[in-house]
């Protein structure tokens, strides 16, 4: 009996919930939101690894705490920006010839690059705190390296991809008036 009213439940609230009137774009808008604050949280636990590997390791640089919050600031940051490039940009070739360049392909390949930099990253870090590896600051800083050129790679794409839709949504000037 409990199943069934249930059922019937969730059935009525769909009904009232379907009764309710919300722009489309409004709710993409949001999803899209939601979207990146989901992004930035993947950014910032990344960042929370490459930075409890660096903390771990002594005699080293990066013997305060505060390694830990900027690398986890740094990563939301780069992967907000950085991984979900605007739709114009990435989601909307100008061209079917696969020789011509529209301007995007740039930002695309620096926020794939930077992406894979970052996940490397992030991986290795796990692997050295999950097995309690001690490794040579040598690969330590290999590692902080790829983090650091990989969320600058996503940060850059990010900020290049903005730009060139901005421009690209710009109006074209009439050079015949004047």
């Amino acid at each position: 009996m409990k199943i069934t009213s249930a059922i019937s439940s969730a059935f009525s609230l769909r009904r009232h919930v379907g009764s309710l009137r919300i722009a489309r774009s409004s709710l993409i808008k949001s999803a899209h939101i939601l979207e990146r604050i989901g992004l930035a949280a993947v950014g910032a636990s990344c960042g929370l690894y490459v930075g409890a590997t660096l903390l771990r390791q002594k005699g080293g640089l990066f013997e305060s705490g505060w390694i830990v919050l900027l690398t986890m600031l740094y990563g939301a940051i780069s992967c907000y920006v950085g991984i979900d490039l605007s739709g114009n940009v990435a989601r909307k070739p100008k061209s079917s010839i696969s020789e011509e360049w529209t301007g995007s392909e740039p930002a695309e390949i620096m926020s794939a690059a930077g992406t894979f930099g970052a996940a490397i990253a992030a991986t290795l870090s796990v692997s050295i705190l999950v097995l309690d590896q001690n490794l040579p600051n040598g690969l330590i800083g290999f590692v902080a390296g790829c983090w650091v050129v990989g969320s600058s790679l996503q940060v850059a794409a990010g900020t290049m991809a903005r730009s060139h839709d901005a421009s690209a949504n710009e109006p074209m000037k009439d050079c015949a008036r004047e």
